[in-house]
């Protein structure tokens, strides 16, 4: 890659090509990026398309139904945008859509069945955690307010459930305390309603939707602790239950269902201290509950991307190396390949 693109996002589009775009990539932190790669995985390179119209990171990307890609939330070193942007494969140019009511980055999106994009939660302008939840519908490029969530939430996760709800998690409310409780949105009345809550408050996590319906949280920080837990959610019972330990406690690493049901963890951070990224990765096995070693990565990284690709394969790419960055060395443009 030419950029580390660290904080950005990746999305496999529906010829088999991987989208990457924004991001951090360089030194100092206010180096924000407004460019995009794609990876071919037939050749094994990354090409330049077109460019953001704003430089954005934290940002959400989401894939239509269309095979267009929605850029929204995020921001940069003088402002949280509200302006979204959709990138077309076909002409490989990113053009503007509509604008959230509520500029907001550390927000979640998730594509819901009926092909619309929910927004939830997330931080304002001011540092402000927000609560409120908007629709995008992508036949009209229009943002519209559905209902609230229980309370404030930034850093959580959103996940699609088999039966269409959204599965919210975890994060930090406005008053900096970190959650365990979860709620769940229904899009048939748009309302949220307080489902079970997690052992442990988490942030830096992972949830990942398996084949049995069935949600994997993993990892992540509990105040100053890094946690090597792991816990399961069962939509039928709305509860989390525990479930098997990481080799290697880990936060901000990436959890990849792989197409054989098992989920690949890969790299993420020990501490919040400037030290070397975990180089390990671990596979979950939902049959047995157990992880077990999964080889190392090429290079120790966090705030990288994790794409499976149509052959199977796992696309990991950029990210950073030490945190804080305060190098050029600390930033990483390698990508590797996992084959399962």
């Amino acid at each position: 890659m030419t950029y580390a693109h660290s904080m950005g996002t990746a999305t496999l589009l529906a010829d088999g090509r991987v989208l990457v775009a924004g991001g951090i990539g360089g030194v100092p932190n206010e180096d924000i990026l407004s460019s995009a790669e794609l990876y071919d995985p037939t050749t094994g390179k990354f090409s330049a398309t077109g460019s953001l119209a704003t430089p954005r990171d934290f940002d959400t990307a989401t894939l239509l139904a269309d095979g267009r890609v929605l850029i929204a939330t995020g921001g940069n070193s003088e402002r949280v945008f509200a302006q979204s942007e959709l990138y077309d494969p076909a002409t490989g140019k990113f053009m503007p859509t509509g604008s959230m009511a509520t500029a907001r980055e550390h927000s979640t999106a998730t594509l819901l069945s009926d092909g619309e994009v929910l927004f939830a939660g997330g931080t304002d302008q001011d540092g402000m955690v927000l609560k409120s939840v908007e629709l995008y519908d992508p036949a009209t490029g229009k943002f519209t307010p559905t209902g609230s969530m229980t309370g404030g939430r930034q850093g959580h996760t959103a996940t699609l459930l088999s039966d269409g709800r959204v599965l919210i998690v975890g994060g930090m409310d406005n008053n900096g305390t970190e959650l365990s409780s979860a709620e769940t949105y229904d899009p048939v009345t748009g309302k949220f309603s307080p489902t079970g809550s997690m052992s442990t408050t988490r942030l830096g996590y992972t949830a990942t939707l398996l084949a049995d319906g069935r949600v994997l949280i993993v990892g992540g920080y509990h105040g100053s602790e890094t946690l090597g837990s792991a816990e399961l959610y069962d939509p039928a019972t709305g509860k989390f239950s525990a479930t098997g330990s990481l080799a290697d406690a880990r936060a901000n690493h990436t959890a990849t269902l792989l197409s054989n049901g098992h989920v690949l963890v890969a790299g993420g951070g020990t501490t919040n201290g400037t030290v070397p990224f975990v180089s390990s990765a671990e596979t979950y096995d939902p049959a047995t509950g157990e992880f077990v070693a999964a080889g190392l990565v090429v290079i120790g990284r966090a705030g990288h991307t994790a794409t499976l690709l149509s052959d199977g394969r796992v696309l990991i790419a950029g990210g950073e190396t030490v945190w804080p960055s305060r190098s050029a060395s600390d930033w990483t443009v390698s990508a590797e390949l996992y084959q399962p």
